[in-house]
């Protein structure tokens, strides 16, 4: 991967993970960018096959997070920012900013969930979940509280955990 793609990455990662952090909004402009210089580095770099290393990162990412936001379980922007590191960083780099962002993701929601003691009411939500969706049904009409924007949710910056996940392939994963 040149050494702008990693910068470039670097750069949305952080400016994205800060601002989910600090407004749990991830801005339209910035995974807009990360869309385009995802495109036009790799097409730069790698011509035809940086096209194609752009498009199947995008679709690979947008293939597990969409289904995710309809289910409301995750919000747009998030599902975006991964879109646009996608395009940056090609389909099997992506994947593995996706294993490191659920394995990170997951000790901060156990640790969230222990800090809040939530563990009876998560179990509660997880079954009503997986119940639900086993019947073709969205959870949240069910249980409005299921809805990632809802105010009784557990409250986690996805953003900010792929950010950090982002910064952790850059350092510790890419070769």
């Amino acid at each position: 991967m040149p050494l702008i793609l990693k910068l470039t990455l670097l750069t949305i990662a952080l400016i994205g993970g800060w601002a989910d952090l600090r407004t749990r909004h991830i801005p339209n402009w910035l995974n807009l960018s990360g869309l385009i210089l995802g495109f036009g580095l790799n097409v730069f770099f790698l011509q035809a096959g940086g096209l194609k290393l752009a498009v199947t990162g995008l679709g690979l990412a947008l293939l597990i997070y969409l289904p995710l936001y309809l289910i409301r379980a995750m919000g747009a922007g998030d599902v975006k920012f991964m879109a646009a590191i996608g395009a940056l960083i090609g389909p099997e780099n992506w994947f593995s900013v996706f294993l490191t962002t659920a394995i990170l993701g997951g000790i901060a929601s156990l640790c969230l969930i222990a800090a809040r003691n939530r563990l009876q009411l998560t179990l509660n939500n997880l079954s009503t979940i997986a119940n639900e969706l086993l019947h073709g049904r969205l959870p949240f009409r069910k249980d409005p509280s299921l809805d990632v924007h809802d105010r009784r949710a557990l409250g986690l910056p996805h953003g900010t955990v792929i950010a950090i996940s982002a910064c952790i392939f850059i350092v510790f994963l890419y070769r």
